[in-house]
C-alpha cells in the first residue's frame, strides 16, 4: 500500500474516533457499524478505498473493545447466563444488521 493510502486510513481512523466520542453507546454504535459495513462490503471498491473504508473508519468506529468491556462488566457481575445471552444475541443481531445492509446495498444499485 502506498504512503499516501496509509495517511487516508489514519486520517478515516482519527475522523471515526471523533465521531465515536459523540455516540456513547456500544449497540448502537455496533449497529449503526455493522449495517454500514455491510453497505460497503456489498460496493465494488477499489482495494485502497475498501481498506480505507472498513480496515480504517469502521474497525475503528465500531470499538471492538466497547463490546469486550460490556461483556466484562457482566462477567465481573458472576452472571454467566446473562453473559452467555448478551455475547450471543449481539453476535447474532450484527451478523444480521450486516447482511441488511449488504442487502439494502445491492437493491439500491
Amino acid at each position: 500500500m502506498k504512503i499516501k493510502n496509509c495517511i487516508y486510513v489514519l486520517l478515516a481512523c482519527y475522523a471515526a474516533t471523533f465521531l465515536r466520542v459523540f455516540i456513547n453507546h456500544n449497540l448502537i454504535v455496533s449497529i449503526i457499524g455493522s449495517f454500514f459495513f455491510g453497505f460497503v462490503i456489498a460496493k465494488k471498491l477499489s482495494y485502497s478505498n475498501q481498506k480505507i473504508i472498513l480496515s480504517g473508519f469502521f474497525s475503528c468506529f465500531t470499538s471492538f473493545t466497547g463490546f469486550i468491556y460490556f461483556l466484562y462488566k457482566i462477567f465481573n457481575q458472576g452472571d454467566w447466563i446473562k453473559f452467555i445471552v448478551f455475547f450471543n444475541l449481539i453476535i447474532i443481531f450484527n451478523v444480521f444488521t450486516m447482511y441488511f445492509g449488504f442487502w439494502i446495498s445491492r437493491k439500491i444499485t
